[in-house]
């Protein structure tokens, strides 16, 4: 049977992943480093990936965050997302949205746990997302949350 447009346009597809990774740093600093809009700018996004158009970050439960950025080939990606849940220290929960354009391309839920270690903090990411209308995410929004945890570990060690 063939698809159309019509049933291709419409269709969700869900994942669900979780990551771990420990740092070298006391769980204040790693909290501050996704909560502070100087920190997180120095591992999210930024310009040695793309020119950022709009950045703003707002962590308290109902707060929001936006990120909207250029790419060299003219592709214009945002990042969307409100706190649910924020203790700190230990925990944000937020849902966010990505659009590319203004193509919706997923919606998800992730919640971040910072837990003390011996050496430093754990932490653990889990998230599920929608990903919507035919936009075959392949593994890559785990693959490039990964990335963003490393360089998240480097921005750390500064």
């Amino acid at each position: 049977m063939t698809q159309t447009n019509e049933t291709t346009a419409q269709n969700t597809v869900h994942a669900t992943f979780r990551l771990e990774r420990t740092y070298n740093a006391k769980p204040s600093q790693v909290f501050r480093a996704l909560t502070d809009l100087a920190a997180k700018s120095k591992w999210f996004g930024g310009e040695d990936m793309y020119q950022v158009v709009e950045r703003t970050m707002d962590v308290r439960p109902g707060g929001r965050e936006r990120l909207v950025g250029k790419w060299a080939s003219g592709l214009v990606s945002s990042f969307d997302a409100t706190y649910f849940d924020v203790v700190p220290d230990a925990r944000l929960v937020y849902a966010y949205e990505m659009h590319q354009d203004d193509r919706k391309i997923s919606v998800s839920l992730a919640t971040m746990e910072i837990t003390p270690t011996a050496t430093g903090s754990r932490l653990v990411v889990t998230e599920q997302g929608a990903f919507l209308d035919g936009y075959d995410d392949a593994g890559s929004r785990e693959h490039g949350t990964g990335f963003l945890l490393d360089r998240l570990g480097k921005s750390l060690e500064k």
